[in-house]
């Protein structure tokens, strides 16, 4: 019995395939916040602080268990399989998923991105194959639709810093390749979204240089700097300013 959960984006379980709406806010924080860590329990308090936070109800540990019941109908009846009432184990640690063929997409994230950071330079298009699978996988911020307990906001922080080194990594990776031309719309919207990380402006002005548009990458970083000082009281970083130098002299380095 295959059961997929999905948090890289809106919270979404599928058993065998088939669609299991998970309704309330609550709910789907229980299953995601077990869902970050299948087959270990989660403790009750942690579960309790998740969902109230520094306001319990007074009867908490009876309305967490009236959670975990409600969840285990929802995945036997919204499914039609009784059996998959299972997927939650009760244990006097508290609670955790269970099963051989639970797959979370968190999972499956990070260890494609392990896998290709493993990986030597010469195996460019195995990293940057693997570093696409892995980007792919995400269908929005993670966690968007659960609760805001320290588990949620830890994760997502954590979980959105990996996304962001991985995506670094892989237009790195696809420069070195020599496909700038491929990644230039999608590094234009990567700088539009994250208008002050660095590395991406970088980037971004390397392709534009590559593509014969000296121009636009000069006014990028121009843009850049008053963003920064206007905003953070910031100048650019060391290997931002380098780029703009390789770029006024044509630095051959930078082709």
């Amino acid at each position: 019995m295959l059961v997929e959960i999905k948090l890289l984006g809106p919270l979404e379980v599928r058993e065998e395939g088939v669609y299991v709406r998970i309704p309330g806010e609550k709910l789907r924080t229980v299953i995601a916040v077990l869902a970050l860590s299948p087959g270990r329990p989660v403790s009750r308090r942690d579960l309790i602080d998740e969902l109230w936070g520094e306001e319990p109800p007074r009867n908490a540990e009876n309305s967490l268990h009236g959670h975990i019941a409600r969840l285990r109908r929802v995945l036997a009846t919204r499914s039609g399989k009784p059996d998959l009432r299972k997927v939650i184990e009760t244990s006097p640690s508290g609670y955790a998923l269970i099963g051989s063929e639970i797959e979370v997409d968190v999972i499956r994230f990070e260890k494609i991105v392990r896998r290709a950071e493993s990986l030597d330079d010469g195996h460019l298009e195995e990293a940057a194959a693997l570093l696409t699978e892995a980007t792919k996988l995400w269908r929005g911020p993670a966690l968007m639709d659960t609760g805001q307990g320290d588990i949620c906001r830890m994760s997502y922080s954590r979980l959105q810093q990996l996304w962001l080194t991985a995506s670094e990594k892989l237009f790195d990776i696809r420069l070195q390749l020599n496909q700038h031309r491929l990644i230039l719309s999608e590094l234009e919207q990567m700088h539009a979204t994250y208008p002050y990380h660095e590395h991406f402006c970088a980037q971004l002005i390397t392709a534009l240089y590559r593509t014969g548009r000296q121009a636009d990458a000069l006014d990028t970083y121009s843009q850049m700097c008053e963003r920064l000082a206007h905003s953070l009281g910031l100048d650019p970083g060391r290997d931002l300013q380098e780029r703009f130098h390789g770029v006024l002299r044509q630095d051959p380095a930078l082709l």
